[in-house]
């Protein structure tokens, strides 16, 4: 066997998949501001940066997955959208999450990236080389959990969202919070 044999029978680090947290935006990392348009209007929930960082440290990558239809509904400008976001990864941290995927599309129109549609997280792990069957979605709505599902990721889904009744979920797990959220996580990476 020569060289070039072993080295095309070894898997390169190029080929490596690696497993993320898909995290939902508005009622899970901050709180839900319906058609949040200013950045004085982002409030983080406490605990969430700490929670992205342990999870980050855990060797996920972090992708926040988000709907933002006051977009498509002539609600919010693309530059109002930019200016929340920044100000979200701001209060965030540095270098912590991944990217962030939005979709814009109205709901009731055919669209394969709104979620529960999976295309923003197909998106991404193709983008960024992710191996969905390790990953985990966090969301506060139904939808969230639906699309993680429709991924193929695992999915917890958190009562920090408008929505609290969590009757009859197809999350895996149903927490408080992003925090509890991932605890779960970081403990399944350890087993």
């Amino acid at each position: 066997m020569n060289l070039s044999q072993v080295f095309a029978r070894s898997p390169s680090v190029a080929d490596k998949l690696f497993p993320a947290v898909f995290v939902d935006r508005d009622g899970t990392i901050m709180q839900d501001a319906d058609y949040c348009s200013n950045p004085k209007q982002v409030r983080i929930f406490p605990g969430v940066p700490e929670a992205l960082g342990r999870l980050k440290a855990a060797g996920f990558k972090l992708i926040i997955i988000t709907n933002q239809s006051g977009i498509g509904r002539g609600l919010i400008t693309m530059d109002q959208y930019r200016a929340v976001e920044e100000k979200v990864l701001r209060e965030l941290g540095p270098d912590l999450i991944e990217a962030t995927y939005f979709c814009p599309d109205v709901p009731g129109q055919h669209s394969s990236w709104r979620k529960p549609a999976p295309g923003m997280i197909l998106q991404a792990s193709r983008e960024h080389r992710i191996d969905r069957s390790r990953s985990f979605f966090i969301g506060d709505k139904e939808i969230d959990a639906e699309c993680g599902r429709n991924a193929g990721a695992r999915t917890i889904r958190v009562q920090t969202g408008f929505d609290r009744d969590t009757t009859g979920t197809v999350a895996d797990w149903v927490t408080p919070d992003l925090a509890a959220a991932a605890k779960i996580i970081v403990d399944l990476a350890n087993e």
